[in-house]
């Protein structure tokens, strides 16, 4: 059947190692490595340990998936044809952001994978910038890193800022909703001997040199006000104003009162796009999206409906009507996109009770 014993190598010197998984490194296992390069793996050679790594693959691949999924079918191959276990050595620990052990652990072919343990570089991280995680955290990979998906309440934390490349695209990432001067933190080798915190304003955190395996960036949340490119903020700001202790002439509304503005600025609205005027359009976007929250505090406040179900319909409705987008299903003219819209129409038609 075979067996993929799984261990971490801790975030980076031979002290940050588990003794157990050290023990474990040391027993008359084969062992494989994701990467040597890592703190770890030269104290280890000093001490005859034999291992087989997998940089090769790195180096024969350009996309990080492939890479894993290679690593994957090897681990598997040479699980199948060995008697006893074997051992596969990541970074840091094996169930905090390592996708090669991810994709093992969903692509198993039979074999069992036993999850050993390790440390990861989280402790040590907290400790270095000297937060408490019961504040809010994210861990997110800078060579996956959605802007939509960034708290700006929380703190973040963005792995693998391991060259200036990779720190550039994060930080036009993070400049589209941080003040530009935001004091971010680059950590280098967190708990370690070589561990180094440079803190710098968020543009100047791709002005580094050299490849850096060890180092993430903190970036510190924002207080509410700043948080201005948040939807989360609007919804706060919304819901302080149409709340029972809110602006006194809103919660004299109703949708009715309300339908002449809604009507004026979406006149206004089209004037702007009409003028070609880019500022007065992105202002006048945000008036209509204002008397829209007016429309749904009222509902809120009434019992009617909430700005949640508003959202669940919107998003239900975007996903059901764009199976070209989302489900591949192939549309090459607009033609056939019309007849599948009205296909996917007539559907919710006949299913409304």
């Amino acid at each position: 059947m075979g067996e993929i014993l799984v261990v971490g190598l801790g975030p980076g010197d031979i002290e940050q190692l588990p003794f157990g998984v050290y023990q474990l490194l040391k027993a008359d296992y084969p062992v494989y490595l994701r990467t040597k390069l890592h703190p770890v793996v030269a104290n280890l050679e000093e001490e005859n340990l034999h291992f087989t790594s997998f940089d090769e693959i790195y180096e024969a691949n350009d996309q990080f998936e492939n890479v894993y999924e290679t690593i994957v079918e090897k681990l598997i191959d040479s699980a199948q044809k060995t008697e006893k276990p074997i051992v596969y050595a990541v970074p840091g620990h094996p169930m905090v952001a390592e996708k090669s052990v991810q994709l093992l652990l969903a692509n198993t072919k039979g074999i069992q994978v036993t999850i050993k343990g390790g440390k990861s570089f989280l402790d040590d991280f907290f400790q270095a910038v000297k937060i408490d995680p019961v504040e809010g955290f994210q861990l997110l990979d800078a060579l996956a890193l959605r802007q939509d998906e960034i708290q700006m309440s929380q703190h973040v934390i963005i792995m693998q800022v391991f060259n200036e490349f990779i720190a550039s695209d994060v930080k036009l990432t993070l400049m589209e909703i941080y003040p530009d001067d935001h004091q971010v933190a680059l950590v280098h080798s967190a708990g370690s001997k070589e561990e180094q915190i440079d803190w710098l304003p968020l543009y100047e955190i791709d002005r580094m040199e050299g490849v850096h395996n060890l180092t993430s960036l903190y970036v510190p949340p924002l207080a509410l006000d700043e948080r201005v490119a948040s939807f989360a903020t609007l919804q706060t700001y919304m819901d302080a104003i149409t709340g029972e202790n809110g602006d006194i002439w809103i919660q004299e509304q109703t949708h009715e009162t309300l339908i002449p503005y809604l009507k004026e600025e979406t006149a206004e609205l089209i004037q702007a796009i009409e003028n070609e005027d880019t500022e007065n359009t992105i202002e006048e976007l945000g008036d209509v999206l204002m008397q829209v929250l007016y429309h749904t505090g009222f509902g809120e406040r009434e019992g009617y409906f909430t700005l949640e179900d508003v959202l669940t319909t919107l998003n239900k409705k975007l996903r059901r009507r764009h199976p070209h987008v989302f489900d591949g299903v192939e549309i090459n003219t607009i033609e056939e996109l019309d007849k599948l819209w009205q296909k996917i129409k007539a559907e919710e038609k006949r299913e409304q009770p």
